[in-house]
């Protein structure tokens, strides 16, 4: 049974977002993009995300090309795995790494790099150079997405809800 319930007259903030606010990756990525080489070990990778605070990091190679990422969930795999775990100290961050690498550039919408990362469910994404999608330029984290999310303010416009139907759907 659906009955018409009287509008309240209050006042309500709806979200609406702001223009002066970031929209771009470059607005909110980090800049200094810690790296590691294809060829470390795994505890060398371990030591970066422990130091740094940070839960992946991307591989290059010799050259300091980009040649894919490495997380801390792959470590965590490796460590849950017995064979892997076994053989640890033989390990490289190649062996473990996703390739290739899942990029954007700086001048990305801050929605398209969360659909990316949604649709691909990783944490992050590496940026990269314009010119040079093996050149990293920085690494946008949903961390980065979230934090410009909550910088957003409460968003004070009033709507009068007196207008708004208000169905009371309980029996």
């Amino acid at each position: 049974q659906v009955r018409r319930v009287e509008p309240v007259k209050e006042q309500v903030a709806v979200n609406v977002v702001p223009t002066g606010r970031p929209r771009l990756v470059g607005d909110v990525m980090a800049t200094e993009a810690i790296v590691v080489a294809v060829d470390a070990g795994l505890g060398d990778a371990a030591t970066l995300f422990e130091r740094h605070g940070i839960s992946g990091l991307p591989v290059v190679d010799g050259s300091g090309a980009l040649v894919g990422v490495v997380s801390e969930s792959d470590l965590l795999r490796a460590r849950a795995t017995d064979y892997l775990w076994a053989n640890w100290h033989a390990l490289r961050v190649k062996h473990l790494m996703t390739t290739p690498a899942l990029t954007i550039r700086r001048d990305e919408p801050l929605t398209v790099a969360a659909r990316r990362m949604a649709r691909h469910h990783v944490g992050r994404l590496v940026v990269v150079a314009d010119e040079d999608e093996t050149c990293t330029i920085g690494v946008v984290a949903i961390s980065d997405l979230l934090r410009a999310m909550a910088d957003l303010p409460g968003d004070e416009r009033e709507v009068d809800v007196s207008r708004l139907v208000v169905l009371d759907v309980r029996e």
